[in-house]
């Protein structure tokens, strides 16, 4: 009886020896893969969130000097997150900030150099896109409308379409462009919910132009 189970473990063995010497080689580069691979996934999240974190201490220490009003400190914090943390949500948040404290201050060419940099850089969707528009309305300001049309241009996101054809209205308006300032803020009105209060600025200079933008579609106007 021994020797018969003897027999039968040695059969199943050699079955076994068989099948790893078929495919050993593929089950060990299976596993390599697969390994690797969550190790490479583990490890980049683990990147994500350490980076993350940096980039989040530091944002507090520029939210600091943005509150105290300080521009120049705020900038000089923003220029190290762009070169250590370029990719992350805090960075292209700090730029959206900074632009605004530089314009507050009068400094103009920093303001836009922060707005390009998070519209052509920042790791988020919504922070281009709010860039963008920012920064189509400096380049209005310094009536450099080419400039200003081509940021809006490049606006992704359905929700901000709305505001894009607002902006693109102020400057075919500034361009005496009436009729086609006319139809931008018609489709901006359009587009944007009721509820948002902006939209009754957008129908503000509608009315100013002599168009009800509720009657537009079917040619009824105001009174001038």
């Amino acid at each position: 009886m021994a020797t018969q189970l003897d027999l039968e473990e040695q059969e199943q063995l050699d079955q076994l020896k068989a099948f790893w010497n078929q495919y050993g080689n593929l089950i060990t580069g299976l596993i390599v893969v697969v390994a690797g691979a969550y190790l490479a996934w583990f490890g980049w999240n683990w990147y994500q969130r350490d980076q993350g974190a940096k980039a989040g201490s530091m944002y507090d220490e520029f939210e600091r000097a943005a509150q105290s009003n300080d521009a120049d400190r705020s900038g000089r914090i923003f220029t190290d997150m762009k070169e250590r943390f370029p990719r992350t949500a805090f960075t292209g948040q700090a730029g959206l900030l900074a632009a605004k404290l530089a314009t507050d201050k009068g400094q103009a060419d920093a303001a836009r150099a922060d707005l390009t940099w998070v519209a052509e850089n920042g790791s988020e969707t919504e922070y281009r896109a709010v860039a963008r528009l920012r920064l189509a309305g400096l380049l209005l300001d310094e009536k450099k409308y080419d400039e200003a049309s081509k940021q809006l241009d490049g606006v992704d996101g359905t929700e901000f379409a709305a505001l894009a054809a607002d902006r693109r209205g102020d400057i075919l308006m500034a361009q005496g462009k009436t009729e086609e300032a006319k139809a931008a803020y018609q489709k901006s009105w359009s587009a944007m919910d009721a509820k948002v209060d902006y939209r009754r600025i957008v129908e503000a200079k509608l009315n100013v132009m002599g168009l009800n933008p509720a009657g537009a579609a079917s040619g009824v106007e105001t009174g001038k």
